[in-house]
């Protein structure tokens, strides 16, 4: 049975209308600051974003997630610049006014406090957390749950209708530093602290996770559950069967690579053999 996030309702529900649903991601390119960044034109950026939205929501996502997936090497939250914050939030508000359609945001590595001034500034309605709780070590090094100070920034904009997603033993990283707990007292952890909902990954970006490991993430959390890696049009109804829903952009890009564009084609593909 799902039970309610700090909402006290579904928010899966609340947000999209449905209960079971298909996010898109946004990876935009470097966004100046970043190493990566090569002085491309800021509206370049924010007209390749906005492509990569209107091929997810047009071929029938319900949502997307806009993330700074280009700004590798990422940095830590407190070495996030502000310009990122204000970039991000720029395109997160062309694509919401433009697509009419759930924007969420995260901002990488971990970088909930951003998240939220994003999305406040921007009318998103949700944020994706990779460690809201405990501990572990990530390509960027040691990363502490970020709910503590997220959620009293939170309550300081008066935006706590913006939900969290958080991750349960997320992708990219060692939890040796939690082992000696399971990982379904971990997902507890993320509930207690007032997640609305929670992700389960594979090891890295595009990897599956395993079904009897989403299983046993769905029934520690009682709340609505996504999968954020690895899902493909072979493996994505078996998933659905399962959770409340998939995060998706690798399997949709050209070629099936994450930092190419969407491809309209394999999104429509993908959505019209799904069973919901």
């Amino acid at each position: 049975m799902t039970q309610l996030g700090q909402s006290g309702g579904d928010a899966l529900v609340e947000l999209f209308g449905r209960t079971k649903v298909v996010i898109g991601v946004v990876h935009l390119s470097p966004l100046p600051g970043a190493p990566r960044y090569d002085g491309e034109a800021v509206e370049a950026i924010y007209q390749r974003g906005l492509d990569d939205a209107r091929s997810y929501l047009d071929g029938g996502c319900d949502g997307v997630i806009v993330e700074n997936h280009g700004d590798i090497p990422f940095a830590k939250p407190d070495d996030i610049g502000p310009e990122t914050a204000a970039y991000m939030a720029v395109i997160s508000d062309r694509i919401r006014r433009e697509l009419g359609k759930p924007v969420g945001i995260n901002v990488l590595a971990n970088a909930a406090i951003p998240a939220l001034a994003i999305a406040s500034a921007s009318g998103a309605g949700f944020i994706r957390v990779n460690q809201w709780a405990n501990a572990y070590v990530a390509n960027e090094g040691f990363v502490e749950g970020e709910s503590g100070r997220a959620a009293r920034y939170r309550a300081k904009l008066r935006a706590n209708g913006i939900r969290v997603f958080a991750d349960a033993h997320v992708k990219h990283g060692a939890h040796a530093i939690v082992a000696d707990r399971p990982v379904e007292e971990l997902v507890k952890d993320l509930v207690f602290f007032d997640a609305d909902a929670i992700i389960a990954t594979g090891q890295r970006t595009g990897h599956a996770a395993d079904l009897s490991y989403i299983s046993m993430i769905k029934e520690a959390a009682g709340l609505p559950t996504l999968v954020g890696s690895g899902v493909t049009p072979d493996n994505a109804n078996d998933i659905l069967g399962i959770v409340d829903g998939v995060i998706i952009a690798s399997a949709l890009k050209h070629d099936g690579v994450w930092w190419n564009q969407v491809d309209p084609a394999r999104v429509k593909t993908f959505m019209s053999g799904l069973r919901r």
